[in-house]
C-alpha cells in the first residue's frame, strides 16, 4: 500500500498515524512549519520586525532564521552545497518584506520535503563535516526541535505584538 503524502510541506494539522516514519517526521515539520507561520497572519511588516521588550527575537527574523536552517542542513548536508550562517538572520534588514520571508520559507519547505523524499534512507550520513556520522534522521528530529522552539516563541511575541494567542 502506497503511503499517504502530505499535499504541502506546511500543514494545519499534526500528522495522523500510520505513516512510516519519513512521512511522519515530515509531517510534524510541516505542522509546526504552519504554527509559525499562522502566527504571522495578519500582521504588517512593520508588526513582524517588533522586538517587544527590545530583546525578543522579531516574527520575520524567527521565519528568515527557519528558512536559513533548513537550507543549511538540507542543502549543506545532504546536497553537498556551500553554506554558512549570517548574523542577521534574526534580524534582517528593511529590504526583507514579510511576504518575502513567507514565500521564501514554503518554497524551503517544499524543497527540503523534496529532497528529504528523494534521498534512499533516514541512515544516509550528513556530507557536512563537522556533523559526520550524523544522519538524515537526526538532522530531521533537529528541525522539529528547532521549528518546535520557534514556535513556542512566536506564540509569546505574537501575543506582545496584539494580544493574540491560540494555535
Amino acid at each position: 500500500m502506497a503511503t499517504p503524502q502530505p499535499e504541502t510541506a506546511v500543514e494545519g494539522e499534526p500528522p495522523p498515524g500510520g505513516l512510516e516514519e519519513r512521512e511522519m517526521l515530515l509531517g510534524w515539520l510541516g505542522y509546526l512549519r504552519g504554527a509559525v507561520l499562522r502566527k504571522l497572519d495578519g500582521l504588517s511588516d512593520e508588526e513582524a520586525r517588533r522586538r517587544p521588550h527590545g530583546r525578543l527575537i522579531p516574527l520575520l527574523g524567527i521565519v528568515n532564521h527557519l528558512t536559513h536552517v533548513e537550507w543549511r542542513w538540507i542543502d549543506g548536508g545532504f546536497k553537498g552545497a556551500e553554506v554558512w550562517r549570517s548574523d542577521k538572520e534574526f534580524d534582517p534588514g528593511p529590504e526583507l518584506t514579510l511576504a518575502t520571508a513567507i514565500d521564501a520559507y514554503r518554497r524551503r519547505a517544499q524543497s527540503t520535503d523534496a529532497t528529504v523524499r528523494s534521498l534512499e534512507s533516514l541512515e544516509l550520513p550528513c556530507r557536512r563535516r563537522a556533523h559526520k556520522g550524523t544522519d538524515l534522521r537526526w538532522v530531521l528530529c533537529h528541525l522539529i526541535n528547532e521549528t518546535a522552539r520557534h514556535a513556542g516563541h512566536a506564540d509569546a511575541v505574537r501575543e506582545l505584538i496584539d494580544g493574540t494567542t491560540g494555535e
